[in-house]
């Protein structure tokens, strides 16, 4: 018998799905059955990715993957932020209470009722909807938390004067220790197109009060260590990463695409700290020129390489053009439309990692020691290029020039500045040893994450007003 059933909700992203199925199955090593929900279409893409005995592994282990629709059509474009945060906010409130009455309905033969909704702050509507139900909740952050401060700090920063609303003003540090950001770099500001950004400001703004009223407990993918300004201006977020579904990185995290395992027997053949490691998340877009200055660059270092091109990544980029290039790198430079990204970053052979800088890759090359050439594209990845290339140092950022474009030079040139900076390196390290220990026994991470796994054993404790 479980301990209980905890129902997990990410917000409808790749990058939020990974933290949430790693924390699942933590959460079943605990004992807990999980029913984990998607929308519809990130669903079919769960599953459609699953290596051969996957699902199979995630039902012995208690692990339901479950499929509510998001309110947008088939076809429609769901890299638009605005378009599928203003869908999602109005219809998916209903299929979740749908969902759990019929997930009650089935309840009995030996699998428990639902206790405890795990959401993410993002879905903060979810709270009311499981509190309405009964369902108690825990929140989880799984961005830097650096990032959900700034939105915690809305109302503040409108009294103060530095935002009205959602207008732009000046550079502000939250905390010291904090590295100073634009407005105009601030998540909300920057994640969709103009017309529509009211629509994520106004989702925040929701959101820290769903949080503030029903969740119990906030947890964030992140330690202490790596943002201890922050966890001194919040002390009650608690910090339990950098969370990974098992030691081996084997279990199914749930990825989108399905993932290359030939990369990793190249990888096998090459020196150690010899290749330069390039993904830019889910959602980056690039140009073709970009792409173009991005690969002659690479070539220019004469390093080895492996670069990870989602089939979406450059629309109407010149197949001949590819062809000729992937000719003149063979086997110097390996191209994947996906891979598994934390067994790439463990890899000996690792030297740098050039990244968008999503909290996901930021916290998988941190817990590995790997330098950054960061290069973000949207949101909270400005933020999180600050804590690399200023707060930790352990990587360096890529500066476009007058037109935009990042230029082939500046791509070898940087490329070259981080692999060869045994000081870069050293700090790498330093933050590396000091993650891990965050998530052994006895470190704050791992401290954290028994309180969490506390809570939702507290069947009978009287739940938040």
């Amino acid at each position: 018998m479980a301990k209980g059933h905890v129902l997990v909700l990410p917000m409808p992203c790749q990058g939020h799905v990974i933290p949430f199925m790693e924390l699942s199955h933590r959460l079943a090593d605990e004992g807990f059955e999980v029913t984990f929900v998607n929308t519809e279409v990130d669903h079919a893409l769960v599953v459609a990715a699953l290596p051969p005995g996957g699902a199979a592994e995630l039902r012995q282990r208690r692990i339901h993957l479950a499929a509510i629709p998001d309110g947008l059509a088939g076809d429609e474009d769901r890299k638009d932020l605005n378009k599928l945060i203003d869908a999602y906010s109005r219809h998916m409130p209903g299929h979740l209470e749908r969902l759990i009455g019929e997930i009650e309905a089935a309840s009995g033969g030996g699998r428990p009722k639902v206790r405890w909704l795990v959401g993410d702050v993002n879905m903060g509507w979810s709270f009311a909807v499981a509190r309405r139900l009964g369902i108690r909740v825990v929140s989880f952050w799984a961005a830097s938390t650096a990032c959900l401060a700034f939105m915690l700090k809305i109302p503040k920063l409108i009294e103060d004067g530095v935002l009205n609303e959602k207008d732009l003003f000046e550079t502000l540090q939250l905390a010291p220790g904090m590295p100073p950001l634009h407005t105009s770099l601030l998540s909300w500001n920057n994640s969709g197109a103009a017309e529509g950004q009211h629509i994520i400001f106004d989702l925040v703004c929701r959101n820290n009060k769903f949080n503030d009223d029903l969740a119990e407990m906030t947890i964030c993918n992140s330690f202490h260590e790596a943002e201890p300004a922050v966890f001194k201006l919040f002390p009650d977020l608690l910090p339990i990463g950098p969370l990974v579904a098992d030691r081996e990185l084997r279990r199914p995290v749930g990825h989108f695409l399905p993932e290359d395992a030939g990369c990793l027997d190249w990888l096998d053949a090459q020196p150690d700290g010899s290749v330069v490691y390039v993904a830019f998340g889910s959602l980056a877009i690039f140009d073709a020129r970009q792409f173009q200055e991005l690969a002659v660059g690479l070539e220019l270092t004469g390093r080895p390489f492996l670069w990870v091109v989602r089939p979406d990544f450059t629309p109407g980029l010149s197949t001949a053009w590819l062809d000729a290039f992937r000719r003149r790198v063979a086997g110097r430079g390996v191209i994947v439309e996906w891979c598994s990204q934390q067994r790439v970053l463990a890899h000996a052979a690792v030297a740098c990692f050039v990244s968008h800088c999503g909290w996901n890759s930021t916290l998988e090359g941190v817990r590995n020691g790997v330098p950054f050439l960061c290069w973000p594209y949207f949101c909270d990845q400005f933020l999180d290029r600050s804590y690399i290339t200023a707060v930790w140092r352990t990587g360096l950022a890529v500066a476009a020039g007058e037109d935009g474009v990042v230029t082939r030079d500046e791509v070898r040139s940087k490329v070259e500045q981080v692999i060869c900076d045994g000081e870069i390196r050293e700090r790498a390290r330093l933050l590396r040893d000091t993650a891990r220990a965050c998530v052994s026994e006895g470190g704050s991470s791992h401290k954290n994450f028994r309180k969490f796994i506390d809570l939702l054993t507290q069947h009978l404790a009287v739940s938040k007003p």
